[in-house]
């Protein structure tokens, strides 16, 4: 057939190329926050996340989402999920770089932030996988309080295997596991939970309960085991429930788990979120009857901080790939990169990421010093803060870059696909784990938790005299607590302690440009009500330079 153009002027895919290396913003937050943290396996990880062969991984787990299962052939039932090849990969390279457990069981100086850097990391390339790598995280210090079930588990919890065949857990190199907290007519508000736990003995895991009921949103259904929430006598009380049954109550035998099908999400499409039913099923009881809801609040802490890390990871790479269209593809004359308003652009995104980055990873240096007064108090206030916040600018993010690449960051193929990916992802953190009114009103108990005030002030005094409106800011804003007498506005005062510790934090990671910009942006009222709208004596070239994938 007679040829009937030539296919010119389309960007090479952004591929082969170090996550880590790469992001400048990333390393200097880490230079900041962990100043002797080792970095060549981040940046062993960076390299192998960005490869095409990972990449491919990602596209396939997310175009063969899981099955559901509920019977054999013959009619018995046996609730499995079936996963394509891809997810397994994935999980495996998620579990060998120890994102489930390395805070619980390795030698790092500053685990939590190492375990974060690796967690963002692996967001770029794929964040539905890390689900049920997040609630493994979550879940085992909280497993600690049933001393015997942590005895058996523990170990497996932090091993670097990944083994996905449904079976003991004595059978297995290492395990994961997941949470099942909400039901139909609670959500958010799990006091309104229905399931009830009964009580039937004693065994060599402690106290065990028969626990009836269901939850709506059951996530990662083919976890090894799962923490649940249930009404005991004394109130609601938290369980630990095994996919498979302890040997003593019948070699191999699977526990009266139910899965009634699978969610069809808007995103997120290669985990498995799931309705459950537990008809009678076999559980053990974790820490003290009736105080089920302080141990959810502990474990809601750290998959907090995961959604904070997630959203950071997912704007970086949507950056990078706005970016590297951009410098690529020529519009009018010249490259798009070269054009005004799209300079105006790629900078304001490049200031949001890397302000979301800095205050993700000075929130994980909390978790890492929790002996030091002060940080117990930013992990308890900066917490829900940074949840709020980056998350909340996270679809909007998502979606002026993909407004960067046209019509070709709409479609659902190659490396392009990347970026509606990520544009359906960003709301699930927001979402989960708590969305806005719930971060605020959590803010809001914070402050009013010890010298949370006062920690705050420490927090953002190394900054004072670098900009005029971080002063002005920092200044306002004890009166602003002292004074807030009802919740109406702890969504806008949320918003103004994430910034003004975002500025704090880029005053002294960050290049004079960078913080000149976003506090004369974000602070200083510099700027318009979307992303493009920074002042006309912005430093673009060298914010943009400076958030290059290359």
């Amino acid at each position: 057939m007679e040829t009937t153009h030539e296919v010119f002027n389309q960007p090479a895919p952004l591929v082969d190329y170090n996550l880590f290396e790469t992001n400048r913003p990333l390393r200097d937050a880490l230079k900041f926050n962990a100043p002797s943290l080792q970095l060549a396996p981040l940046n062993e990880l960076g390299a192998t996340l960005g490869s095409a062969g990972m990449q491919t991984h990602a596209r396939l787990a997310n175009t063969r989402p899981p099955e559901l299962h509920t019977h054999d052939r013959f009619g018995r039932r046996i609730d499995e999920v079936e996963f394509h090849p891809s997810y397994h990969a994935l999980m495996k390279a998620a579990v060998g770089a120890g994102l489930h457990g390395t805070p619980w069981n390795g030698t790092s100086a500053s685990p939590h932030v190492q375990r974060a850097t690796g967690f963002m990391l692996f967001t770029e390339l794929e964040p539905s996988v890390l689900c049920p790598i997040s609630m493994t995280y979550a879940a085992t210090p909280a497993l600690r309080g049933n001393a015997a079930v942590y005895a058996d588990w523990g170990p497996k919890l932090g091993s670097l295997w990944y083994d996905p065949v449904l079976k003991s857990f004595k059978d297995k190199p290492g395990v994961t596991m997941g949470m099942g907290m909400t039901e139909k007519q609670g959500g958010s508000d799990v006091r309104a939970n229905t399931t009830r736990a009964v009580r039937e003995g004693g065994d060599a895991w402690g106290e065990r309960y028969a626990i009836t009921g269901h939850k709506w949103f059951f996530s990662a259904p083919m976890c090894d085991a799962f923490l649940v929430l249930a009404q005991a006598p004394a109130g609601l009380s938290c369980f630990f429930l095994p996919r498979v049954l302890p040997e003593w109550m019948g070699e191999g035998t699977r526990n009266a788990i139910h899965i009634q099908r699978l969610k069809d999400k808007l995103g997120n499409k290669a985990n498995a979120s799931s309705e459950v039913e537990f008809h009678g099923a076999s559980a053990w009881l974790v820490g003290e009857e009736g105080r089920g809801i302080p141990q959810i609040l502990e474990m809601g802490t750290m998959t907090r901080l995961d959604c904070a890390l997630g959203t950071s990871g997912l704007m970086r790479q949507a950056l990078s790939l706005a970016i590297h269209h951009t410098v690529q593809r020529t519009a009018f004359g010249k490259p798009l990169v070269e054009q005004p308003l799209m300079k105006n652009v790629l900078a304001d995104l490049a200031l949001e990421s890397e302000a979301s980055t800095a205050l993700a990873i000075r929130l994980a240096r909390a978790f890492d010093h929790q002996g030091d007064q002060h940080e117990r108090l930013m992990a308890r206030l900066l917490t829900p803060v940074a949840k709020f916040w980056i998350c909340k600018r996270g679809s909007h993010f998502a979606q002026e870059t993909m407004e960067c690449l046209g019509g070709n960051g709409y479609v659902e193929e190659g490396g392009e696909g990347t970026m509606a990916r990520i544009y359906r992802e960003m709301p699930l953190n927001s979402i989960w784990e708590g969305a806005g009114n719930i971060m605020a009103l959590d803010m809001l108990r914070g402050l009013r938790k010890g010298d949370a005030v006062a920690a705050l002030a420490q927090e953002l005094a190394p900054a004072r005299g670098q900009h005029a409106a971080l002063d002005r800011l920092a200044e306002a804003l004890p009166a602003r607590i002292e004074a807030m007498a009802s919740e109406t506005e702890a969504r806008r005062l949320a918003q103004d302690v994430a910034l003004a510790v975002q500025a704090a934090l880029l005053a002294q990671t960050a290049p004079p440009a960078v913080v000149g910009a976003f506090c004369a942006s974000r602070l200083g009222g510099d700027w318009g009500n979307a992303f493009g709208t920074l002042g006309a004596g912005t430093d673009f070239d060298s914010i943009i330079e400076r958030a290059s994938p290359r």
